[in-house]
């Protein structure tokens, strides 16, 4: 089985045109739905695998100024967004929970002020066990926040320990407890394919999630990505048909109790989908704002892509400055088919058909060849209203992708 792209990865794939004023897409009818994402980079320390835009917080973290340099990114940010309602909000990290409560609150007032939220509007904080307590769960829900995703990765004290994590098993579960006590609605993020794992330990991991029994799951395989420590120097990982089974058993599981499998990486109760990721997916818009936030945002006569720049002291120098954002890059219109199906197979129940001109400005017709190939090779199934991923185009989902990229 070849491994499935990670989620985190999905925008830097294929690196978008710079924009020139001849370049344009026949056109959106209607805006997509828009998300907000705020990145707070810091963390107690850099898990060997991670590659994300993080940072050791090896001195003291300058909290309020780099609160003040999200407000203004956020103000600079308003005219290219005006008048759209933000369906959601995802702090994301680095580790947003090192955050005091006094800081998310200042943001969420300056995101409220300066952009209309939609009423019931879902905000998502990411939380490390080894970083949370009570009064700072208390805090987030005052804030505004009202849903945490907990980075547990595995409640197994050896596991946690060769993942580089801060926590230990018994962190792992009082966090958890205390999550599911403050918030209606709250993720785990849990990895198999670990180092040395076995099947049983893999489904031991799995059970003790479906046993607290919050209302969403993500399961991601463990990935050695560029530029980590684990890519420097890799740990013995399970074979690939391990791996796999790992992966097929903990779907059997997941629904067996209830779970539903509506994502690649992503399971939940009823009605329970996290409406943020379910954005990206659709091929949506976000604002991201931070140090090396992307931003995909639509236009009537183009689509484009934001960074930030990377590194949090360059990012709050820009910021201040009135220049928090580093480059904005057009997707090429020959991109476009690839860049939503990159993101719309991901979903196990796939996208109507109307989707892929809705969010891309074209015609079905022009990848019609593509999906004809994919669903040959068994890989996609198809009809007038609808275009799912089979089981077969699930797990071998860069295949898939790869006939879109051709």
């Amino acid at each position: 089985m070849i491994p499935i792209i990670p989620a985190a990865n999905l925008n830097t794939i294929n690196q978008p045109a710079p924009i020139t004023g001849s370049q344009t897409i026949s056109g959106l009818k209607n805006s997509p739905p828009l998300c907000l994402y705020i990145h707070i980079p810091w963390c107690v320390k850099k898990c060997p695998y991670c590659d994300f835009n993080s940072h050791e917080s090896r001195a003291e973290i300058p909290e309020k100024r780099y609160v003040q340099a999200l407000i203004s990114d956020l103000e600079q940010s308003v005219p290219r967004v005006y008048g759209r309602k933000i369906r959601s909000v995802f702090f994301g990290g680095g580790t947003p929970s090192l955050f005091s409560a006094e800081s998310i609150n200042a943001i969420l007032e300056a995101v409220n002020m300066l952009t209309p939220l939609e009423f019931d509007a879902e905000v998502t904080l990411e939380a490390n066990p080894g970083t949370v307590d009570t009064a700072n769960f208390a805090g987030y829900k005052q804030a505004g926040v009202n849903r945490v995703s907990l980075g547990i990765q595995s409640f197994n004290r050896d596991y946690l320990q060769s993942l580089g994590r801060i926590h230990d098993d018994k962190q792992a579960i009082q966090a958890a407890e205390l999550a599911l006590a403050t918030f209606d609605r709250v993720n785990f993020d849990v990895m198999y394919g670990l180092p040395n794992q076995s099947l049983s330990d893999a489904l031991q991991d799995a059970q003790q999630a479906i046993a607290l029994n919050p209302d969403h799951l993500s399961f991601y395989h463990l990935t050695l990505e560029p530029n980590t420590a684990f890519y420097r120097t890799p740990p013995s990982l399970p074979s690939d048909d391990n791996s796999a089974e790992m992966q097929e058993k903990i779907e059997q599981l997941l629904a067996e109790n209830g779970y539903q499998h509506y994502e690649t990486s992503a399971f939940c109760k009823p009605k329970s989908q996290a409406r943020h990721n379910i954005n990206y997916w659709s091929f949506g818009d976000y604002l991201g704002i931070g140090a090396g936030a992307h931003s995909k945002l639509s236009y009537h006569d183009k689509i484009t892509r934001e960074t930030r720049h990377k590194h949090p002291k360059a990012f709050m120098g820009n910021a201040e400055a009135g220049n928090a954002v580093d480059n904005t890059l057009l997707i090429p219109q020959a991109d476009l088919g690839f860049e939503f199906m990159m993101n719309a197979l991901r979903l196990t129940e796939g996208f109507n058909a109307d989707l892929f001109q809705e969010r891309t400005g074209l015609p079905l017709i022009t990848i019609a060849k593509r999906l004809k190939t994919a669903e040959e090779k068994g890989l996609i199934t198809r009809d007038a209203q609808r275009i799912k991923p089979t089981l077969l185009g699930q797990r071998f989902l860069n295949d898939l992708l790869a006939i879109f990229l051709e």
